[in-house]
């Protein structure tokens, strides 16, 4: 029975989103944001194995672009797809991947001080037991840390913020404020928030003293649920065993997911995939998303950063696909974009990369995020999730 493995490389776009014009960064539209294509500009890329599978060939599908260092002819199947959702956010872009699109307009709180609604922060001064909130921002997650982590050593008060993302985030200091403490805050407020079409509430733990604070591997997502059933659910459903890997169970709510795999960093994460292109059950889907391209160096605009991140995982993806069989199928794509390279420190409209292992060599062209989970589900002999086309 095959088996089928949909690896997220997180904010890895490749330019070319025919909407790209309606999404901003700092005021100017993300017509031509590539966050694939500058990098390779800055600093040729040495991806043997993605570039060998088709990343370059996608890159100049999606764009147009030539990405200095990536022009190996493909080996794979490969392609470039559109997001329909109207977001460029982590749920839209999985959920859309996994069959499911956004029906609605998702809540952005503007960039503002205060940020918050009032009621939305009487709330969190309720659960946390506090008298205020420090922050109450658009922030950047480690510069919001250093600004206010000694204030909240001294009042006990939950440093609170949000980006340009649908989303609200909370840091609190492990030892201080206290770890259970925190994702019990973000759990029991994220109803209020879901309800107003607010997409996460992330739990932001750090650790540390004045001066070398640092953000602990305990992060939690209280995202809103799925409006319908994505290709974990269908897989699950048919007794099929999923497998979870980084914040993939915090995206989908910890829905159709048998067994979840977390870890401190990304390289964690890639021990958790190797073992399981080893290990997986027969008849399997496993979904993994990699998230330090977008946290580490996406945001912060580090685009030396990110291209040794991309040169380090292109050494995963070898050592993972060295471990699959015939009929297995290993599909590597991205949510989003976070062109370093861009104004403003938000994610960016942009295609994403589909490089396909286990599908012979072949071009797949231009398809939809909805297509690659409809494809997984084809692979595994499954019903098509609600959106989405095979591509296989």
């Amino acid at each position: 029975m095959s088996r089928a493995f949909l690896i997220v490389m997180d904010s890895v776009g490749i330019g070319g989103a025919p909407d790209a014009h309606a999404f901003f960064n700092d005021g100017r539209p993300d017509t031509g944001a590539n966050t694939v294509g500058h990098i390779a500009q800055a600093r040729p890329l040495r991806m043997p194995v993605l570039d060998g599978l088709g990343l370059g060939a996608a890159v100049r599908l999606a764009s147009g672009i030539d990405a200095p260092g990536l022009g190996a002819e493909p080996r794979g199947l490969w392609g470039a797809a559109s997001e329909v959702s109207r977001g460029k956010d982590t749920p839209s872009g999985h959920w859309e991947i996994a069959g499911v699109h956004v029906p609605w307009d998702w809540t952005y709180f503007p960039d503002a001080d205060p940020a918050f609604p009032a009621d939305v922060t009487a709330r969190i001064c309720q659960l946390a037991g506090t008298d205020g909130i420090l922050g109450n921002c658009h922030a950047s997650g480690t510069q919001v840390i250093d600004d206010f982590g000694a204030r909240h050593l001294q009042t006990g008060w939950p440093i609170c913020y949000t980006s340009a993302d649908s989303v609200l985030q909370i840091a609190a200091h492990e030892e201080a404020f206290g770890l259970d403490r925190l994702i019990a805050l973000c759990r029991d407020l994220s109803p209020m928030l879901h309800a107003m079409r607010v997409g996460r509430v992330i739990a932001r733990p750090f650790g540390g003293q004045p001066g070398a604070f640092r953000r602990t591997g305990n992060r939690r997502d209280f995202a809103i649920a799925p409006p319908g059933d994505t290709i974990l659910d269908i897989a699950q459903g048919a007794g099929r065993v999923t497998y979870a890997i980084g914040k993939i169970g915090d995206i989908f709510s910890h829905r159709g997911i048998t067994r979840l795999h977390k870890g401190e960093n990304d390289a964690a994460l890639a021990e958790h995939l190797v073992r399981l292109g080893t290990q997986a059950e027969p008849g399997s889907l496993t979904f993994a998303n990699f998230v330090e391209f977008d946290t580490n160096f996406g945001h912060r605009r580090d685009i030396p950063g990110y291209a040794t991140q991309l040169e380090w995982f292109d050494g995963v993806a070898g050592r993972f696909l060295a471990t699959l069989s015939p009929g297995d199928l290993a599909i590597f794509t991205a949510d989003h974009g976070n062109d370093p390279s861009w104004s403003g420190t938000d994610h960016t409209r942009e295609r994403a990369p589909v490089l396909g292992w286990g599908a012979g060599v072949r071009g797949v062209g231009q398809v939809g995020f909805a297509d690659i989970g409809a494809s997984i589900l084809a692979h595994l002999g499954l019903p098509a999730p609600r959106h989405g086309t095979s591509f296989l």
